[in-house]
């Protein structure tokens, strides 16, 4: 009876367009649920490796200790979340040992695979012999892989800043334009993301689950996204709105323009194709910088070039990175010209930790393992390969909207209605908890939250493709 009762609470609550299909899940039978989620399923591929036994807290005690000493503002995946004790390259390990498939956590910090075993040993070995000195005195590491970084770079971009983290990396790069240009208006895309600092959340236009946080002097330009956008794919109509905001919304110059070439939390939106060229020039005319944000599209995840902004066929001013580059070691860049860079000998710019010995010996061994495993030609392979299956999966789902991305950098996005693109955020959260319960961990994102993210680690092989994808049409066709 108080089963009942919750099923009519939660349907009376729910957006209409969701009603029908929560109907007939909350209607079904528990136990035949439970079946559905085992009869039939897709096994993951074969894997060599067994996690140590584990004898650690159990998953209530962490939850009970999260609650009372970490902030509210923490959340976690999955109405049951997963308590994840071991990874081993493009899996992971719960507390009983259960296998499952990260098709999400590349994006979060892995770009080799989870622990490995390369990427390990640098850190292992740097660690026993000196674990901090950065710029104060000398040491090989920090200057050994900024000169490797700088080599992976277009034109003049080779001096390096390092930081501990992407929020970082920009705060120092709109610093930098503002210092360098004199002036303090920033231009920034709706729906973007670049960060958790006062002035990265200020150009972070997703007020929907953000904090607003008011910068003064940040201007958000229309989003130039394909899909929901006004003008489709017509990037030069977008730009416009560049050019308007530089015209009537400040002096006629501006500091800076920031975007990335393909929005990660906002959904997997790729920039509409001329949009990046027409922007730069506006920008560009009005004095200002452009700023690329490649702490996700970057390093070889969209397959096709090694940065997401080499496929727009332009070249920015600052490059930012982080995440993947130090395969889950906290570590971020920023790159620019050496003429920009001059600007900060005008302060006293300096990073305690940033680039440090420990951290930059990882990335140093990130780029030997892109290079070594050929990550990047991976990417494009398996990438091309997994989104032609989700392709296929849209023409057998009306509630399949939209795959867009490029590499292993893929969203999935649901509406309950494809002529209005009504999203379809409940049907999101259910897919994504079925799936876990099959074995395979994806994210989620976009303004409405009803995106799959699909961003696994570089080492994701076709047959983990055929599992993700497999694993996602079993859930659907039982909706």
């Amino acid at each position: 009876m108080a089963g009942s009762l919750a099923a009519n609470l939660i349907l009376r609550r729910s957006p209409p367009q969701s009603r029908f299909f929560l109907q007939r899940f909350i209607s079904q039978p528990a136990v035949e649920r439970t079946k559905e989620t085992v009869a039939g399923a897709p096994k993951l591929p074969a894997f060599d490796y067994s996690p140590p036994a584990y004898t650690g807290p159990t998953a209530d005690e962490i939850m009970a200790k999260r609650r009372d000493y970490l902030s509210p503002s923490i959340f976690h995946f999955y109405k049951k979340p997963l308590h994840l004790v071991d990874g081993k390259r493009q899996y992971l390990f719960d507390e009983k040992g259960r296998r499952y498939l990260d098709a999400f956590g590349g994006i979060a910090t892995v770009c080799c695979g989870h622990c490995h075993p390369d990427v390990v040993a640098a850190i292992v070995e740097q660690t026993k012999r000196l674990q901090h000195s950065t710029v104060l005195y000398l040491n090989h590491a920090i200057a050994d892989y900024a000169e490797a970084l700088a080599s992976k770079l277009p034109g003049d971009l080779k001096v390096v800043f390092f930081t501990n983290s992407g929020t970082e990396a920009n705060e120092l790069a709109l610093l930098i334009a503002k210092l360098y240009t004199g002036c303090h208006d920033i231009i920034s895309l709706r729906n973007s993301y670049h960060g958790n600092a006062a002035g990265t959340m200020g150009t972070t236009a997703q007020s929907i689950w953000k904090f607003n946080v008011v910068q003064s002097g940040v201007h958000h330009a229309v989003n130039p996204d394909p899909y929901r956008g006004l003008f489709g794919s017509d990037g030069e109509k977008y730009a416009r709105d560049v050019q308007e905001i530089i015209d009537f919304g400040t002096s006629g110059n501006v500091a800076a323009f920031i975007s990335e070439a393909i929005q990660g939390v906002g959904g997997i939106v790729e920039l509409a194709p001329g949009y990046l060229p027409a922007a730069y020039n506006s920008v560009r005319k009005a004095g200002g910088l452009c700023i690329a944000d490649e702490v996700q599209a970057g390093f070889a995840r969209i397959g096709s070039h090694f940065w997401g902004f080499e496929a727009h066929g332009v070249v920015p001013d600052i490059v930012t990175m982080a995440k993947g580059i130090g395969n889950g070691i906290p570590l971020g860049a920023v790159v620019t010209t050496p003429e920009i860079a001059k600007v900060l000998t005008r302060r006293s710019y300096f990073n305690t930790f940033g680039g440090n010995p420990v951290c930059t010996a990882a990335g140093m061994a990130v780029l030997k393992v892109l290079e070594k495993e050929k990550l990047q030609e991976n990417a494009f392979v398996v990438g091309s390969h997994l989104k032609d299956r989700l392709n296929a999966l849209k023409e057998k789902y009306e509630l399949i909207g939209d795959v867009r991305g490029s590499g292993m950098m893929l969203g999935v996005e649901l509406v309950s209605d494809r002529e209005l693109k009504t999203p379809a955020k409940d049907e999101t959260l259910h897919v994504m908890d079925q799936m876990k319960e099959l074995g395979v961990l994806v994210g989620k994102g976009g303004y409405y939250g009803n995106v799959f993210r699909i961003t696994p680690p570089l080492c994701f092989t076709k047959e983990d493709a055929d599992c993700l994808v497999d694993a996602m049409d079993y859930t659907l066709s039982r909706m």
